[in-house]
């Protein structure tokens, strides 16, 4: 599975400033520590981008001047996003974010997609239906994005779905339709589409302390379901080593044996309650509990732990 360095982000205020300002030492220093966690790409997220135009292409020259990685364009700023495009030399290696089922976002970067031979996520939501809480409906509305991608002649294997992850603890019986969208994803289309989550937006709302642990969780389950990438905190260590453990087959520690059959259970559609764990490892007993929740086994409540 691919991995999307989520951290240059205006939703951070010092990030934002930074942006604003052209603070090429705070920006170096995000990037070097991105490219030390090896991620796949590194995603700019400057939003709408209405007051620091000229954003999306100094990021991009700054990352330049270091890597030729990947870069995930975040912008519903079309002039922004061109720009981008136009500056980096390997633009088919890299990924607009995001169109959805809106006609203008569709007008405004399905051209782009094609130009520039880009990746595209495709958020499964439109401003009619919003956020589906079923995944049939969220596989409804990628089928009518393919519909609009084919006739651009973008490919499938250029597409990333995203089921659009909403936070457990304020609609936790979403979890499920999410990690059943994503398998929908992976068998409805042929060829074959890609899959993508913003990793984070499930634990928004939790208690900082268990949000890593939420993620973690979170994300291997979704590996079993087949999930191909996800937008991530790069500088969370531990959710880097279990993907590495998913990734190799190969345990580490006492519990990520435990990890690893969560991982097989969604493969297998086996049951939750089938799990092994060491019930006298603290450890274990977390991630056993985080998965019941994410499951919906149990109501989650912000001390659940």
């Amino acid at each position: 599975m691919k991995l999307i360095g989520e951290n240059i982000h205006i939703i951070s205020k010092n990030t934002k400033t930074a942006i604003e300002n052209k603070d090429k030492n705070y920006i170096f220093n995000y990037i070097n520590k991105m490219l030390e966690a090896n991620v796949n790409y590194i995603d700019l997220n400057i939003g709408p981008a209405r007051k620091a135009l000229g954003s999306m292409k100094w990021l991009a020259s700054v990352i330049r001047e270091v890597s030729d990685i990947p870069i995930s364009f975040d912008t519903t700023n079309c002039d922004e996003m061109r720009a981008g495009l136009e500056f980096v030399k390997n633009p088919q290696d890299c990924i607009i974010n995001s169109i959805s089922a809106d006609k203008q976002r569709l007008d405004n970067f399905l051209p782009l997609a094609k130009e520039f031979q880009a990746n595209l996520i495709a958020l499964t939501l439109s401003d009619e239906t919003g956020i589906p809480k079923e995944a049939d409906a969220r596989l409804e509305i990628a089928f009518n994005i393919i519909e609009q991608t084919t006739e651009y002649e973008i490919e499938n294997n250029k597409i990333f779905f995203d089921p659009l992850v909403l936070p457990v603890s304020v609609a936790q019986e979403q979890v499920l339709e999410s990690l059943n969208a994503i398998r929908m994803f992976k068998e409805s289309f042929e060829p074959p589409v890609l899959t993508t989550i913003g990793l984070s937006n499930i634990s928004n709302g939790a208690p900082k302390g268990n949000r890593s642990l939420i993620n973690i969780v979170f994300m291997v389950l979704a590996m079993g379901c087949g999930l191909d990438s996800a937008i991530v905190d790069s500088f969370d260590k531990e959710l880097l080593r279990v993907h590495k453990v998913i990734q190799t087959q190969n345990p580490e520690t006492s519990y990520d044996n435990l990890y690893l059959q969560l991982y097989c259970m969604m493969q297998n559609f086996a049951e939750l309650e089938e799990i092994k764990y060491d019930a006298k490892d603290s450890q274990q007993i977390a991630i056993y509990k985080t998965a019941q929740i994410l499951l919906n086994k149990n109501i989650y409540s912000h001390n659940y732990l």
